[in-house]
């Protein structure tokens, strides 16, 4: 049996006992006796237990939001659309639960910066998913103005008792409209003096920002 099987099994052996306990300890015991997974070896493929589960859970959440996004046709789609539907796929693929369980984890001091790398990474992927190509200042522009995005939207959808949560993509829908503002503001600063004169002096030093090489299995990249 292969790692990632084994870790798959302990993962879906811990599913059930999320919701009680949340992501903890008591929880990745119950979850290796489940599985019937060695403790030695739970604990090698786990190493901070709940924490790790947590990630590993989100992790199974953005490959899957990119295979559905890969597997459709979006070419006919404005790209705030795309960005919209990005959003929104992610968030059906995940189980509300799990979810507040794990903003609950990643709330507390010692687990912050997790949850940063977890938000980070799944803009990223929606990113990259959808062909964006800079290397430059852009590159950090695009995944920081998603990432605000994102939590926002996360953080209402968990409270969002809506019919199959129409207030919650309505909310995004507003979000992603303010940002789209915003740009069609950067794009007519660039047009008048103030703006030409900025982007020849102080921008033209960021311009020389490039996007960092981060690599697929960077621990904690990943969030729900």
């Amino acid at each position: 049996m292969t790692e990632t099987t084994q870790k798959d099994r302990i993962l879906d052996a811990a599913l059930a006992h999320v919701p009680f306990d949340g992501w903890s300890e008591t929880t990745f015991r119950a979850a290796i006796a489940d599985a019937g997974v060695a403790d030695a070896l739970a604990r090698a493929l786990f190493p901070r237990g709940g924490v790790d589960l947590a990630l590993a859970y989100h992790a199974r959440g953005d490959a899957e939001m990119v295979a559905r996004l890969a597997a459709m046709d979006l070419s006919s789609m404005r790209f705030r659309d795309r960005i919209a539907l990005a959003v929104r796929t992610r968030l059906e693929l995940a189980d509300r639960e799990l979810v507040r369980r794990g903003t609950t984890l990643f709330a507390l001091p010692q687990h912050a910066a997790d949850g940063a790398k977890a938000l980070w990474g799944t803009t990223d992927k929606i990113w990259t998913a959808l062909g964006d190509t800079s290397t430059d200042l852009n590159w950090y522009t695009k995944r920081g103005t998603l990432t605000a995005v994102y939590g926002a939207t996360v953080l209402y959808w968990l409270g969002d008792g809506s019919l199959d949560h129409q207030a919650s993509w309505d909310f995004l829908d507003r979000r992603i409209d303010q940002v789209m503002q915003f740009e069609k503001f950067k794009a007519g600063l660039a047009e008048n003096p103030l703006g030409k004169a900025l982007k020849n002096g102080p921008f033209k030093i960021l311009e020389r920002v490039r996007a960092p090489r981060m690599p697929d299995d960077l621990p904690g990249r990943h969030l729900f």
